[in-house]
């Protein structure tokens, strides 16, 4: 039976080490994993990485013994971005990829990411195939038949390649502007690949926390509220731009020249303002992501299609629609053209590329777009389903667009509202925007009073 203190979504399984997470819990999943993704997969190939965290070292051996327990040939690739492990997958044609992280999570979680032989995370129906084994039992080799483990180390220098080949992304002119830079590691995964970047794109860059030790000195997820410590560094080396990555890098936020956060929305909205620039074709977003990218499309004269909350699904919707670029308003950047998968690398490359094309201030730029409101809500899971929310909502809002894809999304032409179970932690998660606080507020505010009822 499975513990209900691990939670179990699209992006793999995780939880609070020593409560839900053990060392026995990892072992048994990793085997699950690699037994399902070497019966069907292209080889018995399976690459394997993890990001900074403190826990990362234990579990790593931990997972590392169950793959070559099943059969599995490992591919090693040590610290590693989740993007570089996703790149590394299609690389090496593998059966699938295993991260070990629990990206924006606090330093007592850690999780595991499965990956398929496609570079995506596993979709709903193959995470529930692979976890049919954890529950019947999982086939072990025998002593003849056990994996053996590899070790490419060359995994980021190959991401980083990848994003310089891109043919709309001028390495040349990018590097003749000498923009200053200011980042903020917090001591992720992020300090072993994005100074390289930039002093690859000629920057000069003022850097904090590029220790990837997994001691984070403050909650790592990039929001603006975690950002204290980049505003200053960027007002202090009078920098252009400032960039703060999760500890897994496949989320990049930004703070502006004036020193002050943007938004980790604008992330997505300013890497699609410049590759519309470039190619045609529609935007992926998910429910939850900001209105600006909706202008940004607009004025690229592109259109924005939702899908779910999740990084796989907006992919699989990506790759359905044929669109040149999407993405999460978490700050995740997707562009087919590379892979199909969150890229905060990417998203330097892309911001940088912007700047150089429109030759003035962040600032300037952002200050051109409408503001809006968002604020994001998040409150203990109720223990009755949530249905009676989703159609109290509904019948109090009859002018609003509704749309049930992932949990209810109440839409109007100026402002939103979102409440969804969130997949990561045991939350519910309430989202709203508007063009003034006030008005998101009381869009949160009626959700908060709806699943009170519920408590």
């Amino acid at each position: 039976m499975t513990d209900p203190r691990l939670m179990i979504s699209v992006s793999g399984i995780r939880g609070r080490v020593g409560f839900g997470l053990t060392p026995e819990v990892v072992a048994r999943y990793a085997a699950a994993f690699g037994a399902w993704a070497i019966a069907r997969g292209p080889s018995k190939a399976v690459v394997l990485g993890r990001d900074s965290r403190v826990t990362g070292p234990l579990f790593h051996s931990v997972t590392r013994a169950a793959l070559e327990s099943v059969g599995a040939q490992v591919i090693d690739i040590g610290l590693m971005t989740t993007p570089s492990l996703q790149l590394a997958v299609e690389h090496h044609h593998a059966a699938g990829g295993l991260g070990i992280t629990a990206s924006h999570n606090p330093i007592e979680w850690n999780a595991l990411k499965f990956i398929g032989p496609d570079g995506l995370f596993l979709s709903a129906a193959q995470g529930a195939e692979m976890r049919a084994l954890v529950e019947q039992g999982t086939p072990y080799a025998t002593w003849d038949r056990l994996g053996e483990t590899r070790f490419d180390g060359d995994a980021l220098a190959r991401h980083l390649d990848q994003v310089l080949a891109l043919p709309f992304i001028d390495v040349e002119g990018i590097r003749s502007r000498h923009f200053r830079v200011a980042y903020d590691a917090c001591r992720g995964a992020g300090g072993a690949i994005i100074p390289r970047l930039l002093e690859l794109l000629g920057c000069q860059v003022t850097a904090i926390e590029l220790e990837a030790d997994g001691r984070f000195p403050r909650p790592p997820e990039p929001v603006p509220e975690n950002l204290g410590a980049l505003e200053r560094l960027v007002k202090e080396s009078h920098a252009q731009v400032g960039f703060a990555t999760d500890p897994d890098v496949d989320r990049l936020a930004l703070v502006s020249d004036e020193g002050r956060a943007i938004g980790e929305d604008y992330t997505l909205a300013l890497a699609t303002r410049v590759v519309l620039r470039h190619r045609s074709g529609p935007v992926v977003t998910n429910l939850s992501t900001s209105r600006i990218v909706d202008d940004m499309a607009a004025a690229g004269g592109s259109r924005v299609i939702r899908a779910p909350v999740g990084e796989v699904n907006v992919a699989l919707r990506m790759r359905s629609e044929g669109a040149v670029i999407g993405g999460e308003g978490n700050g995740g950047v997707i562009l087919p053209e590379l892979h199909l998968g969150r890229d905060a690398p990417l998203g330097v490359a892309l911001v940088l590329q912007m700047m150089h094309e429109d030759g003035e201030p962040l600032s300037t730029v952002v200050g051109r777009f409408p503001r809006y409101a968002i604020l994001k809500d998040k409150l203990d899971r109720p223990a009755k389903p949530l249905d009676a929310v989703y159609a109290a909502l509904t019948a109090a809002f009859p002018d609003a667009e509704p749309d049930t894809q992932d949990g209810l999304r109440l839409g109007w032409s100026d402002r939103w509202v979102h409440i969804r179970p969130s997949g990561t932690e045991p939350i519910v998660r309430v989202i709203a925007e508007a063009p003034t606080m006030d008005g998101a507020k009381a869009l949160v505010d009626r959700g908060r009073q709806l699943l009170a009822t519920l408590a």
